[in-house]
């Protein structure tokens, strides 16, 4: 989803060519903010000593100045049960939401590759303590289930539990729900997926044949949502899917010319900003462009797909713990 955002350094282009103001507007005003920043204070891992900016040859004339330094960045997919679409498509109908799918995208200084490194929603963590919207402060809690923490603190409390795990200071933070997700893959014109064994999932409604598929927005949510129908039945079983997923749309938005199709252009930015959640940092079409235009050159082969290294939970089978001190080790590697 972090190179998805190029359309949107697209669209800025060619809106302010044409003059469209109210459509630079309309998108602008798509995004939510949330100060996480603010929120959060001192107490996280440390930043990193900025590195010197480069000049980019390849720099967007309009974009704000161009990120320096490798940059890691929080993507939740969240179960949102809120609005008539996301009811639809399987979000429930109680209010509130959980962080279905979460990866630490760690990109490389000089942009060339990206980790995506996967953490299992069912991972038994220490949550610390988050404040709240309200000036009040959640309680801490240990050994619980990670996708609890935006369940009770939203994505305050979803960064501080994951830098709380990875020792890694989150840089970002972006947030897609479930309508926005398939919204985008049905303006992209779809994904192409291939699988290796049959998938038949009677809780995501996803039945394909193993072999080569195109997916629609439905589909490809239904696919990255799949865990019964697929492999051991659980949540490792989903994770390979949505990495699956994520290579297939970094391909799928690198092969189209999106620039030659004003119309779709509009309508995959509309759909990506209209369902986007990020820090206050990334809340501006801007500062979206500024960080897209970083990642012009970046491939889907030099896109890495991990997952933390885990253990079956001793307390409880169905559940993982990380696995040290591999996955103490992989998280140095993204500091």
């Amino acid at each position: 989803m972090v190179k998805t955002a190029g359309v949107v350094a697209g669209c800025v282009l060619v809106l302010t060519g044409g003059g469209a103001a109210w459509a630079y507007w309309h998108l602008d005003h798509n995004i939510r903010g949330v100060d996480i920043d603010s929120a959060l204070g001192d107490d996280r891992p440390p930043k990193p000593a900025p590195a010197t900016p480069e000049p980019s040859a390849t720099a967007l004339p309009s974009a704000t100045a161009l990120p320096a330094g490798a940059l890691n960045i929080l993507v939740l997919g969240s179960d949102s049960r809120s609005g008539s679409k996301n009811s639809a498509l399987g979000g429930g109908h109680s209010e509130g939401a959980r962080s279905d799918t979460a990866m630490v995208v760690h990109l490389a200084a000089d942009r060339s590759s990206a980790t995506v490194v996967s953490i299992p929603r069912d991972t038994l963590v220490e949550r610390p303590a988050c404040p709240t919207s309200s000036g009040g402060t959640t309680q801490a809690a240990y050994g619980t289930m990670f996708n609890s923490a935006y369940s009770v603190g939203g994505p305050v409390c979803a960064v501080k539990t994951v830098e709380k795990l990875t020792g890694v200071r989150m840089d970002h933070y972006l947030e897609i729900d479930f309508s926005g997700f398939a919204s985008v893959v049905d303006a992209l014109g779809g994904v192409d997926v291939t699988t290796t064994e049959d998938i038949d999932d009677d809780l995501s409604h996803l039945q394909l044949d193993a072999g080569y598929h195109h997916l629609d927005g439905k589909q490809a949510l239904a696919f990255a949502r799949t865990r019964h129908g697929v492999g051991d039945g659980s949540d490792l079983g989903r994770i390979k899917l949505q990495q699956q997923l994520v290579k297939a749309l970094v391909e799928k938005v690198s092969e189209s010319d999106l620039l030659t199709n004003p119309a779709r252009l509009y309508k995959v930015a509309d759909a990506l900003t209209g369902s986007l959640t990020t820090d206050t940092g990334l809340d501006s079409l801007g500062e979206l462009q500024g960080l897209a235009g970083s990642l012009k050159g970046l491939s889907a082969d030099e896109v890495k797909t991990v997952m933390m290294p885990v253990l079956p939970a001793p307390s409880d089978p169905n559940r993982v713990v990380a696995d040290e001190p591999e996955a103490g080790k992989l998280w140095a590697s993204l500091r």
